[in-house]
């Protein structure tokens, strides 16, 4: 029994030592593809994690194995070209359209800023939270902050059988 568990072992490690620089690869394609949509540079890669630097975020960063992007900006009120970044990012990373992520991204933002707490919300193949920090405490850092995720809203729809565009009710 015990020869077997070492044979598994020793089968096993080059197949395990290949899919790591698949997963690489694929980070590699995916932040690729960020800097060609969004116009980012790449400020550092660690794994399956990547930074960015663009004029219009604090911080843009990517988890390619969960597929999210974090988004973070200094001001409590960022540029209109803070959401026309997450719209660009999230037609890169979900194929949802930005101009549609874009206006979602700003109308969380103004709910958040109204109401204090996060807001979600779920356009085409994204969904997306913004979050505002308090107004009464102006040395928080960042001011603002968005995760973009794939929705798996249509995934779940098209296995149920149902129109992936339909609505409930």
């Amino acid at each position: 029994m015990m020869l077997s568990f070492r044979l598994a072992a020793i089968l096993l490690s080059p197949m395990l030592y290949a899919a790591a620089p698949a997963a690489a690869d694929g980070c590699d394609a995916l932040a690729a593809r960020m800097i060609r949509a969004t116009g980012a540079s790449l400020a550092g890669r660690e794994g399956t994690r990547a930074v960015f630097r663009a004029a219009d975020a604090e911080r843009m960063s990517l988890d390619c194995r969960a597929h999210r992007m974090v988004f973070s900006a200094l001001e409590r009120e960022p540029a209109r070209r803070y959401y026309a970044l997450i719209g660009l990012a999230a037609g890169a990373l979900t194929g949802a359209k930005p101009e549609a992520v874009e206006t979602l991204a700003l109308s969380l933002h103004q709910s958040a800023l109204v109401t204090g707490r996060p807001q979600e919300g779920v356009v085409g193949r994204a969904a997306l939270r913004c979050e505002t920090a308090p107004d009464t405490d102006p040395f928080v850092s960042p001011r603002t902050l968005c995760v973009l995720i794939p929705s798996t809203r249509g995934v779940l729809r098209r296995h149920a059988g149902l129109p992936v565009a339909a609505q409930a009710g």
